[in-house]
């Protein structure tokens, strides 16, 4: 083959291989859905179908969106989901969503979600929310929303919201998958069963050991 032959295949290579490409995960259906059967014995990834011909309305259904949720934990936060447990129809969909209260001053801590990229909107107060980009950079990217306001977080991000105004503040998000997981950091790090080593921790933090013990305390 030709030298120039060769350098103009090399260059069409590297074209190609430069091209960036992106698209949805593919989730195509086999069937109109398939509604969980949240007590069959046979365990899967996600849950088995139901027979179709007993699906009900009831299946794709839930209430109680509008109810303020307990905010009398430590962080002054209430929050819960809607997913599959709760709307068997949701099974195989890959969407959930679920509700944020804060009273004044609370916090939801950082955490992340291990299946899931999550949009906040706010319908009542100001909330701050934001989330913490990978090593080594370490940015934060942080948003102040008031009613209306969206806001993205994506997949395995630690994030946070807090409650920066003078009342109660609500908002609602989403989720796309139906068991997007909740790994919260401090539970995470100083609240394991059996306890993690405060040697290990206090290297870890640049701190004295004493302090590791005091926050494995409160875990």
């Amino acid at each position: 083959m030709a030298a120039s032959n060769i350098l103009l295949l090399g260059g069409l290579i590297f074209m190609t291989c430069s091209m960036a490409f992106a698209s949805d995960p593919s989730s195509t259906p086999l069937q109109d859905f398939c509604v969980a059967d949240l007590k069959a014995p046979v365990l899967a990834n996600g849950y088995i179908c139901k027979d179709p011909k007993l699906v009900k309305p009831e299946d794709f259904y839930t209430s109680g969106l509008h109810i303020q949720r307990n905010v009398s934990d430590d962080c002054g936060s209430g929050s819960d989901s809607i997913s599959v447990t709760e709307v068997p129809g949701i099974n195989t969909l890959g969407i959930s969503m679920g509700r944020v209260d804060l009273d004044i001053r609370g916090v939801i801590p950082p955490h992340y979600h291990p299946r899931a990229s999550e949009i906040i909107t706010v319908i009542q107060g100001t909330i701050e929310a934001g989330f913490v980009t990978s090593n080594p950079e370490n940015r934060l990217i942080s948003k102040l929303l008031k009613k209306g306001d969206v806001f993205v977080i994506p997949q395995g991000l630690v994030h946070f919201q807090r409650n920066i105004g003078n009342g109660h503040a609500v908002a609602l998000t989403a989720f796309n998958s139906q068991n997007r997981g909740v790994v919260t950091v401090g539970n995470a790090v100083f609240g394991t069963k059996p306890t993690m080593s405060s040697d290990l921790l206090a290297k870890a933090f640049q701190v004295d050991d004493n302090i590791i013990h005091r926050l494995q305390a409160n875990f």
